[in-house]
């Protein structure tokens, strides 16, 4: 159980921060940069849902789940598994393998109603769709700092974590496609359309 009684702590002044293992680091190490990056998608997927939750009550309830995912995986790369770590008294809560499934099975099911894609696709068609293109390119940019912290000695990243937030990326882009199915339709890229 989490309790917030005091939002500030002033322990943040000097520019360093806590992990969840109590290591004090600087807040642009890589790791907490990873995890704020994370924060971030999770934040534009919240403003996704805004746009699509009375249209596509079944995307935003995908959406609530990840949404809910995203906090365990902060939980999970502020707590880096270290080999002086194996005796710890509790166990770090980790993304499995049975959520990077989940989000397999519901891009297979938002993917299998849509037509084969021909082009890629501008951002754009609905508001909805919009903000999930947003929202994906934010969960493209934690993956490429939870990769880049994962490629760091002594910096632990667990594979599922980085399925996760691979998959994620690939919901949302699908995601997208599925409300502007039902709307205003995909925006196609037209190569050399403008020259």
């Amino acid at each position: 159980m989490v309790v917030l009684n005091k939002i500030y702590t002033r322990t943040g002044d000097a520019g360093m921060t806590a992990l969840g293992t109590g290591e004090r680091v600087l807040k642009h190490a890589p790791r907490i940069a990873a995890y704020g990056t994370v924060d971030e998608a999770n934040a534009a997927i919240g403003v996704a849902r805004l746009a699509l939750r009375e249209a596509h009550p079944d995307v935003d309830a995908m959406l609530a789940r990840v949404q809910n995912d995203l906090f365990d995986l902060g939980a999970d790369l502020t707590m880096p598994e270290r080999s002086e770590d194996k005796g710890r008294a509790r166990t770090p809560l980790r993304v499995s393998d049975a959520q990077v499934k989940r989000l397999e099975d519901e891009i297979d099911a938002l993917n299998g109603e849509l037509a084969p894609l021909r082009s890629f696709v501008l951002p754009g068609g609905s508001a909805a769709a919009a903000a999930l293109h947003v929202a994906r390119t934010v969960c493209r940019r934690a993956e490429r700092g939870i990769v880049e912290l994962a490629q760091l000695p002594d910096e632990p990243v667990s594979s599922a974590a980085l399925k996760y937030i691979n998959r994620l990326s690939d919901l949302l882009f699908v995601a997208s496609r599925y409300v502007n199915a039902r709307g205003e339709g995909d925006v196609l890229w037209v190569p050399g359309q403008n020259r």
